[in-house]
């Protein structure tokens, strides 16, 4: 009996028989149909979706964790909160040392019709700010060399007790740290998708070599070489690897497309999706997919060809 030419299987030579056709009908060593390629499919499929939104929560959270760390850090606000019959003068005091204040390009008074919407999420619409004790706030906007902090929130103690200076530095700072790590935790989602889609694979293609262990036999006394018949098992796996891979991703950027848009509705999840340029990186989940199920079925066929005698 021929033994097993394990030594010729490399990733160049199974490629080329990857790519080129098939005259001599070898593919119908892997039975074209039944539970092994309906697995195949079927996972490939199923992971493929899961990647699209794993990929659309790593750009989302990237974009948000960009913005929040690049606007709000070039936004303050002052907050004053003073006696009723002090509120206007003391509003004036600030707003001439902000204009004072070295670093500082903008301070602009917000209208209580701004204020109303920053309070809507909590107290609903038509909010009655005129009667209730909200303080007045001014929004700040430093130019590109800053200002100094410290030194503006000593002033602000100094001539307006009842202001106070925000740099929203308690409140962003976790934000920003939440969203990179949403971010991570999608791309770490991306390697476990890619992993079980690579064991499912590999557990597919071994079904299908055991189920054709006699078939391997005879033909490996008629004088096939071990490196045609992997060949045939990585062309047909790495193939229904693909295919899957495109239903399902075509699946799951329809289902990102038909998510509300963020000026539908604002929160985190309406901005999950893809925008520009980004609808082209799910293109890339079939090619992984196939490379995937290409390396899986290699490594079984390789496992599997030594042991059938």
């Amino acid at each position: 009996m021929k033994k097993p030419d394990l030594k010729s299987l490399d990733l160049a030579t199974l490629w080329r028989g990857l790519t080129r056709p098939d005259p001599a009908g070898t593919d119908r060593v892997v039975p074209p149909t039944g539970f092994t390629a309906q697995l195949t499919v079927f996972s490939a499929a199923a992971m493929a979706f899961l990647a699209v939104f794993a990929l659309a929560l790593a750009l989302a959270t990237g974009r948000l964790a960009e913005r929040w760390s690049t606007e709000l850090a070039q936004t303050v606000t002052v907050r004053i909160a003073a006696p009723e019959n002090q509120l206007d003068e003391q509003t004036a005091t600030v707003m001439e040392v902000l204009k004072t204040t070295p670093g500082i390009a903008e301070a602009r008074l917000l209208p209580d019709s701004e204020v109303e919407q920053l309070l809507e999420p909590w107290f609903g619409p038509d909010v009655p700010v005129e009667a209730l004790p909200v303080p007045r706030l001014i929004e700040v906007t430093e130019d590109r060399d800053g200002f100094d902090a410290e030194a503006l929130r000593l002033r602000l103690q100094g001539e307006a007790p009842g202001a106070v200076l925000d740099d929203h530095t308690r409140w962003r700072q976790p934000l920003v740290s939440a969203a990179t790590r949403l971010r991570v935790l999608g791309l770490f989602s991306l390697l476990l998708i890619a992993a079980a889609s690579g064991a499912m694979i590999t557990l597919a293609a071994k079904a299908a070599l055991a189920a054709n262990g006699q078939v391997i036999r005879v033909l490996r006394l008629i004088g096939a070489r071990d490196i045609t018949i992997a060949t045939a098992f990585v062309r047909r796996f790495t193939r229904r690897a693909a295919m899957g891979s495109v239903a399902g991703m075509v699946l799951g950027m329809a289902a990102i497309w038909a998510l509300p848009s963020v000026d539908q509705a604002g929160g985190f999840l309406t901005g999950l999706g893809f925008y520009g340029w980004g609808w082209l990186w799910p293109l890339l989940i079939p090619l992984c997919a196939a490379g995937i199920g290409f390396v899986a079925t290699r490594w079984a066929a390789l496992k599997m060809l030594r042991e059938v005698r």
